[in-house]
């Protein structure tokens, strides 16, 4: 199993590995932050205000990424993608501080505008910047380190949210003591930010001028790929980033208890996600895709109707790994068809794709929760989920990446070699 993560050069390995302790505070962030506004932050308005409001956060955190991704991939692209990476990371360390330290709804939406422009401006360099420095070869194994390591900082991050009691014990209320550790944990995320200024790019061609929201090599790809990802991200908005509040909305239980259930579940995936470039080269990268895909929306039809928390958080942690074993698996697939020069450009536009509609969507699942009607959202999600794989699957089932055309020529080679010179005839 690990040798497939044998021979990733080092600077791909020296980024990821610098990614961990923001991937922490990302974790912390999309976990706690559904349960913290409406139950604390917000705690003096009506419930259903409260709700509301925690929608319109969290959908303008995903709309200002999706506004700003696609011209933040070209200015790394054009200026320097390392730029982008610091910026990034220095903008979500500040707005996580942003939303602990106020209660006000215009300073908590700044800061949802500084989390979704560095978020974006995180991922758009981040991903082409591995996909460069790991190489055709490695980039699958390369993408597979990097969700490996980011559902286990996520899982951390979950599960640092348990803390909160701990602190309550030095004499702080419930919001105070979850106050300190969004504070504590931001700090944590900034504290990687020099070490960003050693990572090195390499030098690609610069990109053809664009005159429209797709790059003109990679439009082709990339407008197949917006089809399955629009509809994927619908469903996923109606309930992923809201699972500590559907939690607490369907069964009573509180984020201190559903965190580390959350975090357990990442920890699952993380360890799945291991076995996800073994799995593609076995059956194929797209159909591992689709078959994990499909093995998830099955056990998440099953959550709304489990009868305890406990049966609720162990399928739900299984739908969690089954969906995102492919996680990995479809970003090696977009950065190996795209044109390496619109790499940045190419992330870009596939998170506008992705958050958008999730944005969208959170906000219509945050609603549904807050009115009790809290299966609505899964069952609308598996809908959208059946959709997306089988266009995936209609539209991708004959893509062929660089790495699979160098292992079909180097058999032929092979088999030519042993089968010796042609007798003459």
């Amino acid at each position: 199993m690990l040798e497939d993560f044998r021979g990733i050069p080092w600077e791909a390995r020296f980024l990821i590995y610098l990614s961990f302790l923001p991937g922490i505070s990302l974790g912390f962030i999309y976990t706690d932050l559904s349960y913290f506004l409406p139950n604390l932050a917000l705690s003096y308005l009506p419930h259903d205000s409260a709700f509301f409001w925690m929608g319109i956060v969290v959908g303008t955190m995903a709309a200002t990424l999706v506004v700003s991704s696609v011209p933040l991939g070209i200015v790394a692209d054009r200026y320097g993608r390392r730029r982008l990476l610091v910026l990034g990371n220095l903008l979500a360390g500040v707005s996580l501080m942003g939303f602990a330290l106020t209660t006000s709804i215009p300073l908590l939406l700044a800061a949802a505008v500084l989390e979704g422009v560095g978020e974006a401006a995180f991922a758009v360099s981040f991903g082409a910047l591995v996909a460069d420095r790991a190489g055709d070869a490695k980039r699958t194994s390369a993408f597979a380190l990097v969700a490996f390591l980011g559902w286990t900082s996520g899982a951390i991050g979950a599960l640092s949210i348990s803390s909160v009691a701990a602190i309550q014990v030095l004499g702080f209320d419930e919001r105070q003591a979850h106050v300190a550790l969004y504070v504590v944990v931001a700090l944590l995320g900034l504290s990687v930010t020099p070490l960003m200024f050693k990572v090195h790019e390499g030098k690609v061609a610069p990109a053809e001028p664009r005159k429209g929201f797709f790059p003109k090599k990679s439009k082709d790809v990339l407008v197949r790929f917006s089809f399955y990802s629009v509809t994927l991200a619908l469903g996923a908005g109606l309930f992923v980033p809201l699972m500590t509040a559907w939690f607490h909305a369907a069964y009573g239980v509180t984020d201190v208890v559903s965190g580390p259930v959350l975090a357990g579940s990442a920890v699952l995936t993380s360890a799945a996600i291991l076995l996800a470039p073994r799995f593609a080269r076995r059956i194929g990268m797209v159909k591992a895709i689709v078959a994990s895909q499909a093995l998830a929306t099955a056990f998440m039809l099953l959550v709304p109707s489990s009868p305890t928390f406990a049966i609720a958080g162990a399928v739900y942690s299984i739908r969690v790994f089954l969906m995102n074993l492919s996680n990995p698996l479809g970003q090696s697939l977009l950065m190996g068809l795209v044109s390496p020069d619109e790499r940045g450009a190419a992330s870009g536009v596939a998170a506008s794709l992705w958050r958008l509609p999730n944005a969208l969507s959170s906000f219509v699942g945050a609603a549904l929760i807050g009115a009790g009607l809290v299966a609505l959202p899964f069952y609308i999600a598996t809908v959208l989920y059946v959709v997306a794989i089988s266009l995936f699957w209609f539209m991708f089932k004959n893509a062929k990446l660089p790495e699979e055309s160098m292992r079909s020529a180097q058999v032929l080679a092979q088999s030519s070699s042993l089968e010796g010179p042609e007798e003459p005839r």
